[in-house]
């Protein structure tokens, strides 16, 4: 991508961020197409070789280590970014294996922070981020949720939750955590904590399916739980919470065998990122009913679905794939039809696993 036009693209983008007030980006209606795309890819755990990429559509053209291009003479990343989310005119990115959650103006890429997630000496092993209300809510592997005031990105409260949270959610008064108890494998944990915001407490635990994972919101209100299992004799698995009532409504059964979830408008997508036949089923959570079984339609082939994140101006739908887990990833969009538009590498990004829509 030649410097002129790639500069032009971050002066528009900078122009228009500057105008945005904390909110999560990336929820809600949505006006302005994208212009960029953010990608984390997460690395090697204990590689320290986290990139987060940048992709102009306009030009497309990919830079895969755009954080380090925009902040010369920082160091990296870290290892293992987990997640990130954009929350008003910030990128928080979650690094797992850094234990700490790095703080980057979404505009320009520049370095604004690291917040250290560490008790004491010992790290906190952050998982995931969502954000409500001026704070951003991390999940984190020593049982607690921790809220970031976005305005100073200080860390100021903690709420106890239960073994290993991974997914959360926040919709209405209520965040909704994931506890996998995956460091107590094989007796991981099987409840959904919810919270409520107001006072950030603990109001109840949920029993849904082992080890928990990801947590979605469909419009409708129910929150979608996809969970692990024992990765044996107790296969992978979707629990449906009653967002209303906050109690389980349902377990999806056989043929829904799916340790991740993702939601955009009423279609959810299920899907493995740890082997397994297809890329991702498609389920309409209004009808409760299945759309796809497949949802890629023209053959494209995927070696290991990762991530999938759906651009919610046009139903655009990208797939992450990690290879081998040690080459550089891809990604791939398609037509919500499931139909291949463009795909792009990573490189020199290994296991991506999250994009972010730039607007």
């Amino acid at each position: 991508m030649k410097r002129s036009a790639f500069a032009a693209a971050l002066l528009t983008l900078a122009m228009f961020n500057s105008c945005k007030k904390d909110e999560q980006v990336n929820n809600g209606p949505v006006v302005n197409p994208a212009t960029g795309i953010y990608v984390l890819s997460e690395g090697s755990f204990g590689g320290n070789n986290t990139t987060l990429g940048y992709y102009s559509i306009p030009s497309s053209a990919c830079t895969g280590n755009f954080f380090g291009q925009q902040n010369p003479g920082q160091a990296g990343l870290g290892d293992t970014g987990n997640d990130m989310i954009i929350y008003g005119s910030k990128l928080y990115v979650v690094m797992n294996g850094t234990s700490q959650v790095t703080v980057i103006n979404a505009s320009t890429g520049s370095l604004i922070r690291r917040i250290d997630f560490v008790d004491g000496a010992n790290p906190k092993s952050p998982r995931y981020a969502t954000a409500a209300r001026g704070r951003v809510f991390v999940t984190s592997y020593d049982n607690t949720v921790s809220v970031i005031d976005t305005s100073s990105l200080s860390i100021v409260g903690s709420v106890t939750v239960g073994a290993n949270p991974d997914g959360i959610a926040a919709t209405n008064n209520y965040l909704y955590v994931a506890n996998s108890g995956s460091y107590n494998f094989p007796d991981v944990d099987s409840t959904v904590s919810v919270i409520d915001i107001n006072t950030l407490t603990e109001t109840r635990k949920i029993t849904v399916g082992k080890n928990p994972n990801k947590i979605e919101v469909a419009p409708n209100g129910d929150v979608y739980v996809s969970c692990y299992g024992n990765f044996s004799s107790i296969p992978a698995s979707i629990s449906i919470i009653d967002g209303t009532t906050n109690t389980l409504r349902t377990t999806l059964g056989s043929g829904f065998a799916y340790s991740h979830v993702r939601i955009s408008g009423e279609l959810a997508y299920f899907y493995n990122n740890y082997g397994g036949s297809g890329t991702a089923k498609v389920y309409n959570t209004a009808t409760n009913t299945v759309v796809r079984n497949e949802f890629i339609t023209d053959g494209t082939a995927i070696t290991t679905p990762y991530g999938i994140n759906i651009d919610e101006q046009n139903g655009d739908v990208y797939i992450t794939d990690a290879k081998d887990y040690v080459s550089a990833g891809t990604v791939t969009c398609f037509s919500k039809e499931g139909v291949r538009k463009f795909s792009f590498s990573a490189t020199p990004g290994v296991n991506p696993n999250k994009v972010l829509f730039n607007r």
